[in-house]
């Protein structure tokens, strides 16, 4: 029998083998409660990292460029939820990749800008209102409706409708030159694509923000590649 002890005498168990080579083990009376009380206590920590985050996040609207101030909160699994969410859609699509005037279309630019409006619309829409309770919530909601009616609203509603119809109009009278080729006549096309970056610069910064929001890190290189991109 082996019977280890604290400086006390009293036994912190009791290793026992029987007659017929049966085995038991005997707690001492403070152990088991002890034992319970740790584990509660790693329950109730793993309980509340999952509820406050992985820390606090400010989150800066200068940096995505719709405002000035600065929002710092706890994020909790409802924000790191949206904030991925949100980071997946623009990984993936040619709205928070980095834009190539000289071999991307603008026309497929902007048929992305126009899904991911309405896939961050429809996403901020299925926010449960109470979780608006929550200033980290209330505050990604917010931000991404900016990022939408100041980002991206503008410069569709300036240039879109009147470039697509001089593009398809140009594009029928020329089947032999690239795409990106006949863009660049495009009458104020320096213009346009001056534009098409600065919103390209702020949504990439908006991309960065909600992966640091969602995994509490900075974001690494993405192997993605935009040929696959819509």
């Amino acid at each position: 029998m082996t019977d280890p002890t604290d400086q006390g005498g009293e036994p912190f168990f009791s290793f026992l083998v029987g007659d017929d080579f049966s085995i038991a083990v005997e707690l001492g009376a403070w152990v088991a409660p002890a034992v319970l009380l740790l584990v509660c206590v790693a329950l109730i920590w793993l309980w509340l990292r999952g509820r406050i985050g992985l820390g606090n996040f400010e989150l800066d609207s200068a940096g995505i460029g719709i405002g000035d101030t600065t929002v710092s909160f706890k994020p909790n699994r409802t924000d790191r939820q949206i904030a991925y969410a949100i980071w997946v859609e623009l990984s993936t699509r040619k709205v928070g990749l980095a834009i190539d005037p000289e071999h991307d279309v603008i026309s497929e630019i902007y048929d992305s800008w126009y899904s991911f409006f309405g896939v961050t619309r429809d996403l901020i829409k299925e926010v449960p209102a109470h979780k608006l309770k929550s200033k980290g919530t209330r505050s990604i909601v917010r931000a991404s409706v900016q990022v939408l009616n100041e980002g991206l609203r503008p410069h569709l509603t300036k240039w879109q409708a009147r470039y697509r119809r001089w593009y398809e109009t140009t594009l029928k009278d020329d089947d032999f030159r690239e795409p990106q080729l006949v863009q660049q006549d495009f009458p104020k096309y320096d213009e346009l694509v001056q534009d098409l970056l600065e919103i390209n610069a702020k949504l990439i910064e908006y991309r960065k923000a909600m992966y640091e929001l969602a995994t509490g890190d900075h974001e690494s290189v993405i192997a993605i590649d935009p040929e696959t991109s819509n």
